[in-house]
Formats: C-alpha cells, structure tokens, sequence
C-alpha cells in the first residue's frame, strides 16, 4: 500500500551537499519524490533559516524507524529533519499548546529566582534527584518552592520584566494569530510570568502554577493542581474538546521531559532545543532555528507570510 509523508529539511543554511546526502538518503530508504519546495527563500534565509519541504510516496513505511534515522542523518548533517504523516489535517491544525521556560522564554525561571535568593545550589540539587527519579515532578516542585519562602516580591516584578524572550516567539506569535490559531501557555513554570507573556504576546489563555505571594513576600506554598507532565497533556484535551477540535487540529511544543506526554496527545508534538532524550522520544524537533520555524512545520511559506509584516 502506497504511503504518503512530509519531509521537512530545516537550517540556518542548507548547502547543495547537504540536500544531495538527504536526496541520497531518501532513495536508500525506497522512497520516492513526488514534489519539493522552498518554504523559505531558496537555500537560505538570513532572518529566519532556510526550509525545503519534500512530499514523498513509498510502500510499508515504518514511520518510527524512519524518524530516528532522520534524527541521526541531522545530527550528523548539522540540520533539522523532520517527518510527518502527509496528513488531510496538515492545514486544518487550530490550536497550539506550549510550554514556557525553554521554550518561549530563555530561562528557567525557578533556577533564576532561587538565584536572587541565594538558594540556587539547593534548589538545583533538589532538581539533581528529580532527574535521578528520586523524586516526581510534584514532590521536587514543592521542595524547591519551600526554599524560595522569603523573597521579596519587587524581586519576582524585576525578573518578568526583564524575561529574555526565545528567539523567533515574537515573529510566530504575530502570524499564529494572524492566521487565526488559539494559542495557549501549558507550564509547569508560574503563571505570574505566563500572564506577563499573555500580555506581551496575545496568548489566548494560560495554564500555570500559581506563585503564592503574601505581604509582599513569596509563601513558599503550593496551591493544587500542580500543572504537570499529566495535567498538561490533559488540559491539552480538554480546551481541543472545548473548542471543537479534533486532536490531530492540535500542535504542542515543549523542551522537557514533563512535555513528552503533551507532545505525544497533540496531533503534532514538536521538540524545541530539547535534550537528547526528549528528541528522540518526541515526533518532530527543532535545534537549528527560532521558535518561529514552528510555521514551517505547519506547512507555511515564508512568500506567503511576509507581505503581512508591511
């Protein structure tokens, strides 16, 4: 049975040998090129990377195998590859779900306020055991709010105020809500930075932990439900079932391991400058470029896009 896929080649610059070794590589696999274009402008875009999108037809795919023969061919090439199912619902997709620390803004931000409270070595090594599985999402996140009890709240206003945005957000958010997409803040992170985010960006809705502030001062409490890996990928279900939309309508984009289960529900789940564990796991991913690549992923050409900006 005669199969149908999208591949997506993404860079800064994509020389010819680059696009002769995934030309070669896609003949090796028994895959044929039925049609290709330049997303962006031909070979290289100085503002926003150069993306070339490949449509292909083969015979018994196995599309987990393929993804992670793509991620090695990028890792080694330098660039990002990524493959989806040549899906009906491509340009249909009408939510977008993303994570925040990492992922649309450069910092974590729990790292940065145990810092200006002179607890960043505890809080980190609560982090350490988390990693290590000695502890769960919830139970490092209420160790490590414990040790921010104290801090000044003028300090938690600073450091909103001053997030450094990631790069491209500002582009992507521009054209997702140009283009009519319901976009949405899912955190395990504050949502006193998210809804400064919602107010810089034009988010639709925010779901994050509430940082308890009393007196002027940072509690340390923790107040239920904690958004977590579970409570992401559920509110990811619950707002596409509100909205009327089919899970496939739906992107998630996230750099962590507590994003996995989001980016697996999501009818496409990207990896952005995520760590070798969750590109693997994840469906798609980003190293090379902004955020703002994300637009290529969701079949958009750059000719198409621009003339908005005037």
């Amino acid at each position: 049975m005669t199969e149908g896929l999208m591949l997506i080649l993404l860079a800064p610059r994509l020389p010819e040998d680059v696009v002769a070794a995934v030309d070669a590589f896609i003949a090796e696999h028994g895959l044929s090129i039925e049609s290709r274009r330049w997303l962006s402008e031909p070979r290289t875009s100085q503002d926003h990377g150069a993306c070339l999108e490949y449509r292909l037809v083969g015979n018994a795919i196995d599309l987990a195998i393929l993804r992670q023969k793509t991620l090695a061919l990028g890792e080694k090439q330098g660039v990002d590859i990524a493959v989806q199912e040549d899906s009906p619902w491509r340009d249909k997709r009408r939510l977008v779900c993303f994570d925040m620390d990492s992922t649309l803004i450069k910092a974590e931000v729990i790292d940065e306020l145990a810092r200006r409270h002179g607890v960043y070595d505890d809080v980190a090594r609560v982090t350490e055991r988390a990693m290590r599985g000695e502890l769960d999402f919830k139970q490092s996140f209420r160790e490590r709010m414990a040790k921010l009890e104290g801090l000044d709240e003028s300090v938690v206003t600073e450091i909103a105020e001053n997030l450094q945005l990631m790069d491209g957000v500002e582009r992507l958010m521009f054209h997702l809500k140009r283009l009519g997409y319901r976009t949405v803040i899912l955190s395990g992170g504050f949502n006193y930075f998210a809804r400064y985010l919602q107010e810089r960006l034009g988010f639709d809705e925010v779901h994050a932990n509430e940082l308890v502030v009393a007196d002027g001062k940072v509690t340390g409490e923790v107040r239920e439900p904690i958004v977590d890996a579970e409570r992401k990928a559920a509110l990811l279900e619950r707002i596409a079932h509100r909205e009327g939309l089919n899970l496939e309508q739906t992107v998630a984009v996230g750099d962590g391991a507590n994003d996995l289960k989001m980016l697996a529900v999501a009818g496409l789940g990207i990896a952005f400058r995520a760590k070798p564990l969750v590109r693997r796991q994840a469906s798609q991913s980003i190293s090379t470029l902004g955020i703002d690549a994300v637009l290529y992923l969701l079949g958009h050409c750059e000719a198409n896009l621009e003339p908005a900006l005037d």
